[in-house]
């Protein structure tokens, strides 16, 4: 059973993984207007991969008799200077959910909740795969610098990704 601070904590964690989804959408639709269309599908499988961590937590929450409190999402940014700009926002989103996870853990670990401990390590190995996944792609971005070239090299490698499971994911 979930204490009411915890489950309140895993329903704020829920919706910011419902944010984090939504804001990847939109990052995905900001590269479909301009064009680049590899980004935009990295973009698009990001926002899946978030919207099935937030199911994590709404299953969870229901697993331990919680109850599921669904919040509003707050709206993402829709607009960035450039495809460089957009990663930077993504590695500091990815370091503020980091920050979130581990004050969940800590929580978890103050009220001796070891269940609800063990179902949050999954999502502190998550994170490290995250930020080292957008860090890469960054230094990538800022490598290339001002050469346009590297812009569609990087947006056709980009194109690559799948869903888990699908044809093609390295």
């Amino acid at each position: 059973m979930l204490s009411e601070k915890m489950q309140d904590a895993l329903n704020g964690q829920l919706n910011a993984e419902l944010y984090s989804s939504y804001l990847y959408l939109s990052m995905n639709a900001y590269f479909k207007s301009v064009n680049l269309d590899g980004f935009a599908n990295w973009m698009y499988f990001q926002a899946q991969e978030e919207l099935t961590h937030s199911l994590k937590f709404y299953d969870f929450i229901n697993q331990r008799g919680g109850k599921v409190k669904l919040l509003q999402v707050e709206a993402p940014p829709t607009d960035w200077d450039s495809p460089l700009a957009v990663f930077e926002a993504t590695l500091e989103h990815e370091q503020k959910v980091t920050g979130l996870i581990n004050e969940l853990v800590e929580m978890a670990l103050a009220e001796h909740d070891h269940a609800t401990n063990i179902f949050l390590q999954w999502f502190v190995s998550e994170q490290v795969e995250e930020e080292e996944s957008v860090t890469g792609v960054l230094e990538q971005l800022k490598l290339m610098g001002e050469a346009k070239g590297g812009l569609f090299m990087i947006d056709r490698e980009l194109a690559k990704r799948s869903a888990p499971g699908e044809a093609g994911e390295a």
